[in-house]
């Protein structure tokens, strides 16, 4: 059951729960930046702020939307149909394969979210690597648009694992908002320098689609009920990203000399 009481903070367990969860909330939020900051890039510098300061405020927005009406999300854990592919699943040896079979509306979300990130990395890879700059016919204000909507689309998506993973931290939704807020703020503060470090360094752009795209795979495994370690996911990203601090390092002493 949820606690909706303010009063929880004058507990130390309440303090606890919430630095834990503001420090994952950041965690799971540096998918959702890199996702802004690549998509405000297509946008004239001027613009880029905005679209960043827009994104992350929508995130913000939604997140404490769907914490007041957490009854809901709950509700929605549950299986709206099955798909025929019970059989195939246990023939891949997938555990609980009719549990992977059913799918509810958060499953539904999951996957279509997934689906989005995968295609949208890998028109942006495709983009990079050949030179391909497709044509605006439409105008600055109507990029602009377009930019909000596909960021508000996938700042839905990844509210549902912030969210989730909140519930199973702690039942005070004072708390959750309150570890929300802060994480936000605190990703509104470092965006931009996130931001322009990706833009400065081309070879980052890719990894960081390269990372879009395991997390896609990641959201449609999870919709099929596959869990994934969020731990393996970083773990993985932390040493690519170590490596590729290395490259730049070593690009930039070759150069000197």
């Amino acid at each position: 059951m949820v606690d909706y009481d303010i009063s929880v903070f004058t507990s130390v367990d309440a303090w606890v729960s919430l630095f834990t969860l503001t420090v994952l909330e950041i965690i799971l939020g540096v998918d959702n930046i890199i996702f802004i900051s690549i998509t405000a890039s297509k946008l004239p510098e001027a613009q880029q702020h905005k679209a960043r300061f827009y994104g992350l405020s929508l995130a913000l927005g939604i997140r404490i939307v769907l914490l007041l009406f957490i009854g809901w999300i709950i509700g929605l854990t549950k299986p709206l149909f099955h798909l025929p592919l019970e059989e195939l699943f246990t023939r891949l040896g997938i555990e609980n394969a009719l549990e992977a079979a059913a799918i509810s509306g958060r499953d539904l979300i999951l996957i279509l979210g997934g689906f989005f990130l995968l295609t949208k990395s890998t028109l942006e890879i495709h983009s990079k690597v050949y030179g391909i700059e497709h044509e605006r016919a439409a105008k600055p204000k109507s990029a602009f648009g377009a930019v909000i909507f596909q960021i508000a689309l996938i700042d839905f998506v990844f509210s549902f694992d912030s969210v989730l993973t909140a519930v199973g931290l702690t039942e005070h939704i004072m708390v959750m908002i309150f570890a929300v807020v802060i994480s936000m703020i605190v990703m509104m503060l470092f965006s931009g320098k996130i931001s322009a470090f990706i833009d400065k360094h081309p070879t980052l752009q890719i990894l960081a689609l390269s990372f879009l795209i395991m997390i896609g795979f990641t959201l449609i495994l999870e919709g099929f009920a596959a869990h994934v370690s969020k731990a393996f996911v970083y773990v993985a990203v932390a040493f690519s990203l170590t490596v590729e601090f290395l490259n730049i390092r070593f690009r930039k002493k070759v150069e000197a000399d």
